[in-house]
């Protein structure tokens, strides 16, 4: 008789579910007979410009020193991370993509008899991490798809040490302002670690998000977390990196796995830093691809949800399931976001002008055949 490993996992590990990612194109075209040239991926939030340049001859240049091990302190990034964030390089902390930095939290932080609060409609990591740990995850029900600030203040009690924050969230795009977040961050126990995920930060232009960098000094309970996969196109290569105080990112680097971020990532990070013009031109696009799904998606009389980040959440008044396996049959792989609580709602990244239009063009055949 073979033992039962799931029963002997820790409790919270038992109950949790594996994180589903967007389906990659190559299963796709295996399981549909497609050809993987033929099909269209928005599901995934991935940069449609590819990487850059400069990135590129990063990696082109570190090749040779395949066979030794990174830099486990990411000195150069880190130091090139202090000086554009105007922080210490003992506050930064490098993770394997953002998602890494999120769990040393957990790790570091959480335990049995202990919660995180986060909301409704976010980041599925956020339970997960803290599930995995053995503590209670306490979801906040959401204003209007997006975070009710007073709402989460007011579910903290003297068993909460983690606070998870996303802005803009994923998946529904939505954002919260200055103010917002500097009376948030002034009411929260000092003994409670605000976790600010702003992944999709860079997609901002001038004061519509609050930067989460102009608060670190204010409120050393802040954690900044993000990321090099969304605007800077290096989701393949997993390099993101928290700002924090130096006592806190002290008790992340106790935790965290040696050489967690490698050297290739390391290398075209620093290179994407130097890189304002693939920044710029990323922004550009992503402002013109929401504008034309959003365009489309008015022109198929369906509501959306407003967003920030490079991707948006279209409600199709019914069950997306249907539509989005339909999608799939198209060639095009979005986001079905029902295990979020929105199961009418699909997610769909922003793509080149020909990938959104054929996206576009696919739906408004699915939904006029009813």
């Amino acid at each position: 008789m073979s033992c039962d490993f799931l029963r002997l996992a820790q409790p919270g590990v038992q109950k949790l579910s594996p994180y589903v990612p967007g389906k990659p194109v190559d299963e796709l075209a295996r399981e549909l007979g497609l050809e993987p040239a033929g099909i269209v991926k928005l599901a995934s939030n991935e940069n449609p410009l590819g990487p850059g340049a400069k990135a590129l001859a990063a990696i082109h240049a570190e090749l040779a020193e395949l066979t030794r091990y990174p830099d486990g302190n990411g000195f150069e990034l880190k130091s090139k991370l202090a000086e554009r964030c105007q922080v210490s390089a003992a506050q930064v902390t490098l993770g394997n993509g953002s998602n890494d930095i999120l769990e040393l939290v957990a790790r570091a932080y959480l335990a049995p008899g202990l919660n995180a609060v986060f909301s409704q409609h976010a980041f599925a990591v956020y339970p997960i991490v803290t599930q995995a740990v053995g503590a209670e995850g306490r979801s906040v029900t959401a204003k209007d798809w997006g975070h009710d600030l007073p709402a989460m203040l007011a579910a903290i009690d003297e068993n909460t040490r983690v606070v998870f924050i996303a802005n803009p969230n994923n998946p529904t795009g939505t954002w919260f302002g200055p103010a917002a977040l500097a009376d948030f961050l002034a009411w929260v126990p000092e003994r409670v670690l605000v976790v600010l995920d702003e992944a999709y930060i860079e997609y901002a232009e001038g004061d519509e998000l609050p930067d989460g960098l102009d608060y670190l000094a204010q409120f050393p309970n802040l954690l900044v977390s993000r990321t090099f996969s969304k605007a800077y196109g290096l989701a393949a290569l997993r390099v993101g990196y928290a700002l924090s105080t130096v006592e806190i990112a002290d008790v992340l680097n106790r935790v965290r796995q040696p050489f967690n971020v490698n050297s290739l990532a390391l290398s075209a990070a620093c290179a994407a830093l130097d890189d304002a013009e693939y920044l710029a031109r990323s922004r550009a696009l992503n402002d013109a691809g929401m504008q034309q799904l959003e365009q489309g998606f008015r022109a198929l009389d369906l509501r959306w949800i407003p967003s920030k980040a490079n991707f948006i959440a279209v409600d199709l008044g019914r069950d997306a399931a249907p539509i989005y396996q339909a999608l799939l049959r198209e060639g095009v792989i979005v986001r079905p976001v029902g295990a979020y609580g929105m199961p009418n709602h699909l997610r769909i990244s922003i793509g080149l002008a020909e990938e959104n239009a054929r996206c576009l063009d696919a739906l408004g055949r699915i939904l006029a055949r009813g």
